[in-house]
């Protein structure tokens, strides 16, 4: 199978629409006019009312390191929307959960949630199963101001400083098609 890069940059986001911690849905088909970054992660496991980290959590690769990330993205916002990009984080989890993080956390994007994983299917990304759940595996997607895939961020070493390197590349990549 081609890799996400190949398969994805040039394609337009489909047309769905995701629940949104703002309130309604967002239809990522309708996401033009601005770079987009859209980050997929599996699961906020947090110490929140009413979750447990789950036994054996730590030791699937790929699955820690959401709160670290979201608050990357959260740190580096400002200068994020400087270079004319809006973040979304995505997640299979519901809104009421998502809201929450937010709250917590003090994140200045929405999160849209995939429970039912329409945009994983769409785009054939990448999912890991656990604990009987199917959740999205972290990467990023950034799309130009026309709404097509311009760059995949796979295989994510770092979580916590993946957005300075989504920053880095807005910097670098804006100017090529503005």
């Amino acid at each position: 199978m081609a890799s996400l890069e190949v398969r994805l940059v040039g394609r337009p986001l489909p047309p769905l629409r995701l629940p949104s911690t703002d309130g309604g849905n967002v239809n990522l088909a309708e996401l033009k006019g601005k770079w987009i970054v859209l980050y997929t992660y599996p699961k906020n496991m947090v110490d929140m009312p009413g979750v447990t980290i789950p036994k054996g959590w730590d030791d699937v690769p790929g699955l820690r390191g959401c709160t670290a990330e979201a608050c990357g993205f959260r740190d580096v916002h400002s200068e994020m929307r400087e270079q004319g990009a809006v973040v979304y984080g995505v997640s299979v989890q519901h809104t009421e959960y998502q809201r929450e993080f937010i709250r917590r956390f003090h994140l200045p994007f929405p999160l849209l949630s995939d429970a039912h994983l329409e945009l994983a299917r769409a785009l054939a990304l990448p999912t890991v199963e656990f604990g009987g759940e199917m959740l999205l595996r972290r990467l990023t997607l950034i799309t130009d101001l026309q709404g097509v895939v311009r760059k995949v961020f796979e295989a994510i070493a770092d979580p916590a400083t993946h957005a300075l390197e989504v920053l880095a590349y807005l910097k670098n990549a804006r100017g090529d098609a503005d």
